[in-house]
């Protein structure tokens, strides 16, 4: 039962068996620990296995008398009198079954189990209260019940359990007052969570002496008081005290800011949302520099942001709008290079926007809004290239507004810039936001006309515009702005007729035409029918319209027909003539250019300056010794190096000229990448071509060294004998969004952004690297393939290039013969964007029998998604060390929104990799959507919706 059916549903019959099950699910299962023997438990297990329904890939078939139940699958016996202990069933989560009566709460009777070490119990439909014979449970270290519905106190005697170390119970209904000795009494304890409950007083002084705590969340409650000193936790990572009733607007609350600068590992602060006053301290400047997020927003905080903030150089958020923050935005602010996300709104800064916010490249937020800023908008923010939300409105901003701003390169979702002092007109280049949604620019000084490139952007949904001087018309090409929900052109000088096509705005909720000069009837259908969404007040020569309008009739006066002259008929037809002519002529010549300019790239791909030779690379790899190799590929192997006298470390790429079109590769990637350019594709550096000692030909390439590997070695590690989990290779959920958004801006280039569109052909996580701060770069052009025109994706144009591509990732129709297109990229894209988030190859033992990955996740969506999602991304929390036997499923997407979030990702695998290429999503509204999901994912973080 998904999360968000919890709280309005009663409980159902029907589950699914994804966490792991302990052995009270049946009931009868306590007695075979308890007392009784081992007959019991095979009964118990018999009785168990009756309940499951619905068992599709016969997980439960070996439960039978062929074998001893201890050797059944997923049942794990005491070695001493082969009891059954553990019943584990969490890699099995398409189980269906019906729960047992016996489960509506906790049985008392589980405070007898006296050797019992971990309960786990999240993320299901229990209610109640947690029992007093817990409190019995001497050797037990985790206590998991989030995510239920449980209520009551915790009893006391749970806190005296001096073993345990795991405490989650947040996501309950849960009241009370923590113990004020619980950092004496639980001197063990490594991850205490108590958020979402209703927990009041304070937080206990003796908190400080729990020295072991790593994750110390206490979020979402009702405490009140000062926040105690923290000093002693030297390994706390988490801290989370947001939405609570802490502090009390005084000088010192923040003081236990200063505490946490003894915490080596720390990463998460997030104070928001309580009643901190006094002065931000200067002392979070010494904070950890692993600390990626500090959020204090919705305080009352005073005083300047301390110039050492360029110290936090991992930051990602940073977030401190609603207080009372005054001073200038430090310059310094540069060099938090990894921030995505910005927020200093509704606070006292003034001064001018700092240049070197254009500095920090990968942002994507940056609210500034309701400040008192002044100056102009800083060109520097054009290197912004993955902005999508700015908001800086409400300050005193003047100047105009530049076409270098508005035509910014980023996708920009929203673009706030009202209630300032702007001037000038707006700039034909707001055209090259196509993925625009929002768009506020009233209330400044802005005159002229609506640029009719505004029409271009058609995603737009709330478009204001009112108390301003514009002048003018509304340009028909607004027509195309079919899914606006507001619009507002009031308090301005427009003239001329209602456009008719505002009738057919469906979406439209708010129209407010007021006060401007518009004349003739006011149309009557559509949001002209609603006189609350429609504001026309303020036009005197209007007329008609709906009878509440209160207008007067309507006088029409019939224009005289004007017939054309025979001459003037033979001099327009004899004119267009010549036109079509002419356009005809230049299509050819066209042509032609770009035939020609194709042949000579062609020619000239074996001409491109060499600037290492045989020699060289033999000696940078070590004469390409076995230890240097960290890849092998269709056309050859590369091999890591160190070259030239500034020992700059490469990745030699040397071609197996013996395979069959190993040559035709060469060439195929250098044309390919000898003149793009972008943040996201493997940076060649030079080729060589030559001979090797032996006389015969050698072929390689020269690329940027990609310190973390490939895609594919991050998601399918390879375990090694006695390697904990923590050494391994994972990804979380956010990394893989910001991968996945990597590649598919490289696509998006590749496809709409080059001089002739190119198509990859070979997209697959193995070609996809990860530089040192885990950006993705698309990788290995040797298959890619130049187009003189962007194809559409029909599924009938037949070629002879045989397959191109990997199998398992290159689209049906190339295995048909189709010729290759941007949607088999599309294609390949959707395939590896669902295996990132299944971590189910498309290849797996499990596609068969006319199951694939594409059908796999299509048939889980949207009530089954946490059943497609990879394990490792149920198991991973942020800030603590992974856990092979945790197993609340949930404590990373226990938010109903970051479900939607994974839901909204697969929904973006799937229609991109449906079999007709007709039905594939292109990239840009690929790479659109994905920011959305970023922005959403983000946003649920900040605002403290990580419940778990």
């Amino acid at each position: 039962m998904g999360l968000s059916q919890w709280s309005s549903s009663p409980p159902s019959s029907s589950f699914f068996i994804h966490a792991f099950i302990l052995l009270w699910w049946c009931g009868l299962l306590v007695t075979s620990v308890v007392g009784g023997n081992n007959e019991t438990d095979r009964l118990a297990l018999l009785e168990f296995k009756a309940k499951i329904t619905h068992d599709p890939l016969q997980l439960l078939s070996s439960w039978n008398d062929s074998i001893h139940f201890c050797q059944w699958r997923g049942v794990t016996c005491g070695r001493r009198h082969q009891r059954v202990i553990v019943l584990d069933l969490l890699q099995f989560s398409e189980l269906v079954g019906s729960i047992s009566p016996h489960v509506g709460s906790i049985p008392p009777s589980f405070g007898n189990l006296s050797s019992l070490e971990v309960f786990a119990a999240d993320s299901n439909n229990l209610g109640g209260s947690i029992p007093h014979s817990f409190g019995q449970l001497t050797k037990l270290t985790t206590f998991y019940v989030q995510l239920n519905r449980l209520s009551g106190r915790i009893p006391p005697s749970i806190f005296n359990l001096s073993l345990l170390q795991m405490f989650f119970v947040g996501g309950n209904q849960i009241q009370g007052h923590l113990p004020l000795d619980i950092g004496i009494t639980l001197p063990n304890i490594k991850s205490l969570s108590i958020v979402a409950n209703q927990f009041t007083g304070p937080i206990p002084i003796s908190i400080s002496n729990a020295s072991n705590l790593k994750d110390l969340e206490l979020a979402n409650n009702k405490l009140r008081g000062r926040v105690p000193s923290l000093e002693k936790l030297y390994r706390v990572s988490v801290f989370t005290i947001f939405y609570n009733e802490l502090g009390n607007g005084g000088a010192n609350d923040l003081s236990f800011l200063c505490s946490l600068t003894n915490a080596t590992y720390l990463r998460l602060v997030l104070i928001q949302v309580n009643n901190f006053g006094g002065e931000l301290p200067e002392c979070i400047v010494n904070f950890s520099t692993t600390l990626t997020e500090l959020v204090l927003s919705n305080n009352k905080i005073s005083g300047n942001i301390p110039i050492g903030i360029g110290n936090l150089t991992n930051l990602v958020v940073l977030a401190m709008e609603n207080n009372k923050l005054s001073g200038h935005i430090p310059f310094e602010i540069e060099k938090l290079q990894k921030l995505q996300y910005l927020a200093l709104s509704a606070n006292n800064f003034f001064g001018n926007i700092p240049s070197s916010l254009g500095n920090l490249t990968i942002l994507t937020d940056l609210y500034l809004d309701h400040n008192n800023l002044q100056g102009s908008i800083p060109l520097s923010l054009v290197k912004c290239e993955n902005m999508i939300y700015l908001d800086l409105s409400e300050n005193n901003l003047n100047g105009t507004i530049s076409y270098q701003v508005i035509g910014l390169s980023f996708s920009a979702i929203s673009l706030y810039l009202s209630a300032n002092k702007f001037t000038g007109v707006l700039p034909a280049e707001v055209e090259n936001l196509k993925n625009l949604e929002n768009l506020d620019i009233s209330g400044n000084m802005l005159f002229g006309k609506i640029p009719t490139s505004l029409g271009s952007c058609v995603k737009l949904e709330y478009l204001a515009m009112g108390s301003n001087f514009f002048q003018g018309v509304i340009p028909s090409s607004l027509e195309s702005l079919r899914g606006l929900q507001l619009l507002d052109l009031s308090k301005n000088n427009f003239s001329g007729n209602i456009p008719k096509f505002l009738e057919s705005f469906i979406f439209l909720k708010l129209l407010n035409l007021s006060y401007n000069n518009f004349e003739g009837e006011v149309p009557t259908n559509g949001v002209f029918k609603n006189i609350s969404a429609t504001v026309i007040k303020g036009n005197s020569k209007l007329c008609g319209g709906m009878p509440k309008f209160d207008l007067p009739v309507c006088k029409y006066n019939k224009p005289k027909k004007r017939k054309l002259t025979l001459s003037l008929k033979l001099i327009i037809s004899i004119l267009c003539g010549l036109f079509g002519i002419t356009l005809v002529i230049s299509f050819l010549l066209l042509f032609s250019f770009k035939r020609k300019r194709r042949e000579s790239i062609l020619n000239n791909s074996q001409n491109l300056l060499l600037n290492v030779s045989y020699q060289s690379l033999l000696k940078a790899t070590d004469a390409f010794s076995s230890t240097n190799l960290i890849g092998v590929g269709s056309f050859g192997s590369v091999y890591r190096g160190i070259l030239g006298h500034d020992r700059c470390i490469v990745a030699v790429k040397v071609l197996n000229l013996l395979h069959h079109g190993a040559s035709k590769s060469f060439i195929a990637e250098c044309e390919a990448l000898r003149n793009i350019r972008h943040r996201n594709l493997v940076k060649v550096l030079t080729v060589c071509s030559g001979v090797d000692y032996q006389g015969h030909d050698f072929k390689a390439l020269v690329y940027e060294f990609m310190t973390n590997g490939s895609l594919d070695e991050w998601l399918h590690p390879i375990s090694r004998t006695n390697e904990v989990l923590e050494e391994q290779k994972n990804l979380n959920l956010l990394q893989r969004l910001n991968i996945a958004i990597d590649v598919a801006n490289a696509l998006e280039y590749l496809h709409y952004h080059c001089h002739a569109p190119i198509v990859h052909c070979d997209l697959k996580p193995s070609n996809v690297l990860l530089d040192d701060e885990m950006i993705g770069h698309v990788g290995d052009f040797g298959l890619a393939r130049f187009l003189l025109e962007a194809t559409e994706c029909h599924a009938n144009q037949s070629s002879s290039i045989g397959l191109r591509g990997t199998i398992g990732y290159a689209p049906p129709e190339y295995g048909l013969g189709n010729e290759v297109s941007t949607c088999g990229d599309v294609y390949s894209y959707g395939i590896l964007l669902l295996e990132m988030f299944t971590g189910k190859r498309p290849t797996d033992n499990i596609f068969k029998d006319n199951l694939n990955l594409h059908d796999f996740v299509k048939g889980a969506l949207p009530e089954r998604v946490i059943n497609v999602v990879d394990p490792i991304i149920l198991w991973e929390r942020e800030g603590m060390e992974t856990r092979t036997n945790d197993t609340h499923i949930q404590n990373r997407i226990g938010s109903p929104k970051i479900l939607e979030c994974l839901i909204l990702i697969f929904g973006i695998g799937v229609s991109c990799s449906m079999e007709s290429p007709r039905e594939r999503m292109n990239m840009i509204d690929a790479v659109a959507q994905l920011h959305l999901i970023r922005e959403k994912l983000l946003r649920t973080r900040i605002r403290g919706e990580r419940v778990i």
